[in-house]
């Protein structure tokens, strides 16, 4: 194989990287080691767009969540993402969260999130009724928003797809060839790239990938983010993004809504050397319901439907970092993109190919790029005459696969027949939410296996939960 660029990893930064190149003429390959598109921490994490009013004054992350911000509008529009501006709120409880609030606001306006703004104990209140009735005031941030983390990764994907870039999926990277101080080829399990350009958008893994040139002067630590979900008719809820206080090493455990109306709360923030650890604890889980208990009081954890946990890729030095290197033509790093990663992406996707530019890339603009992107009809959300018109089109939506979420198997079908389709459980799940409500994939889990079975014309016991060899089940029994 032979291309003009290589991005290794198919994360959210990743594919926004691969959607803004292209808009040139110019050959892309995107390669992960996983099934699926979506990378680990771009589908694992708080679902949050930020304004970056807490980042640090003066740097690139601030930089960068500070403009992304504004691109959600009209970029959600075009690319049919859900999408909700519904605020946060940052309440004080106590006298010295209190007297912090001005140092915050004085940060939020160094970051130019000018619209931060000072609210009073009852306005909060009477903004979040379920509130700790002890809250002294706090602030708002009202363009602080919620996104389907899951879809804004698809649709970034297929919308670099339906522009030229290729996609090599159960791909891990195995070695990067250099010579004459320039990238030469990416060497893959499915085999060898020779390319001009390498972005390394790895995350957990971009410091091994930057060891492959010699140029892990970090290391990557996973941090640890456990969370539950709540179900959707949980008796305590908020309509914002309820935030504490945050702290050096994480922005807290918080209460928000989810964009189809469950309710998230967590995460923590504990660093770990396995990269694969995703696992709950007892303990985890036990300081997130300690903690938003004092945002929160009334908060329902016995609602719980499922927990689940995200690595955070934590840089040590820390820091968002965008390295291109004298010594070694062609290479680009990026390091340190944590848990503002998801809200950047689109913007880092442009800061990348403008830096590329700079630097002499000859990229010429296409005439005929496509900036939309249709999703999968949600059947749920549709009027009952809608409803009535699909079923008589196809009559595959009148046929409720998942009871819980409303999900029909003509919506199924459309995620594993569209480009970059599901190929496995989870990836049905993360397209359409079969298996993401209360029962959690017992009443359609088995329906679902039998779809991707017969649709890839494969046998159940080869359909994967995720990546290869996770089968679900081992034989039948009758």
């Amino acid at each position: 194989m032979k291309t003009d660029v290589v991005i290794i990893g198919a994360g959210a930064v990743g594919c926004a990287v691969a959607r803004e190149l292209s808009k040139y003429q110019v050959n892309v390959i995107v390669v992960d080691k996983n099934e699926d598109i979506g990378g680990d921490a771009s589908k694992s994490n708080s679902a949050i767009i930020h304004t970056g009013y807490d980042a640090t004054p003066g740097t690139l992350e601030s930089q960068l969540v500070v403009s992304a911000n504004p691109m959600y509008d009209e970029l959600c529009k075009s690319l049919d993402v859900p999408f909700k501006r519904v605020g946060a709120i940052l309440p004080a409880f106590t006298d010295e969260q209190f007297n912090k609030l001005p140092e915050i606001k004085a940060k939020a306006f160094k970051n130019h999130v000018y619209d931060v703004e000072y609210k009073t104990g009852a306005e909060l209140l009477k903004m979040e009724p379920n509130l700790n009735p002890e809250v002294k005031g706090g602030l708002y941030i009202p363009r602080e928003s919620i996104i389907d983390p899951f879809i804004l990764v698809q649709a970034l994907a297929e919308n670099a797809y339906a522009n030229g870039v290729q996609f090599l999926l159960n791909a891990k990277v195995t070695d990067i060839k250099t010579k004459d101080g320039k990238i030469k080829s990416v060497v893959t399990e499915r085999g060898e790239i020779e390319t001009t350009y390498v972005i390394n958008c790895a995350a957990l893994y971009c410091d091994e990938i930057a060891k492959m040139v010699g140029k892990d002067e970090y290391k990557v630590v996973a941090r640890k983010g456990q969370f539950y979900i709540l179900d959707k008719n949980t008796s305590c809820k908020v309509e914002r993004i309820v935030l504490p206080i945050p702290t050096k090493i994480t922005k807290g455990k918080l209460m928000c809504p989810t964009i189809h109306g469950n309710m998230l709360v967590g995460p923590t923030a504990e660093d770990q050397e396995s990269k694969v650890d995703k696992s709950t604890t007892a303990d985890g889980l036990d300081s997130i319901a300690k903690d938003v208990k004092n945002l929160v009081p009334n908060v329902n954890l016995r609602d719980t439907i499922t927990q689940y946990c995200g690595l955070r890729p934590n840089r040590n030095p820390e820091g968002l970092h965008f390295d291109m290197y004298d010594d070694l033509f062609g290479y680009v790093n990026l390091s340190g993109v944590c848990s503002t990663g998801l809200t950047l992406s689109v913007a880092m996707g442009k800061y990348v190919v403008q830096q590329l530019l700079f630097s002499g890339a000859n990229f010429i603009l296409k005439e005929n790029f496509i900036s939309t992107r249709k999703g999968i009809v949600k059947f749920s959300e549709q009027s009952l005459s809608v409803q009535e018109e699909l079923i008589k089109q196809n009559p595959l939506y009148g046929n409720i696969i998942c009871r819980c979420e409303t999900i029909t198997e003509a919506e199924i079908l459309d995620a594993i027949h569209r480009p970059l389709g599901a190929k496995s459980v989870d990836a049905i799940k993360r397209r359409v939410r079969a298996g993401m409500g209360r029962c959690q994939g017992g009443f359609c889990g088995p329906k679902v296996i039998e779809i991707l079975a017969r649709e890839l014309n494969i046998k159940p016991e080869e359909v994967n939960k995720n990546n290869l060899g996770s089968h679900m089940v081992t034989g039948r029994t009758r």
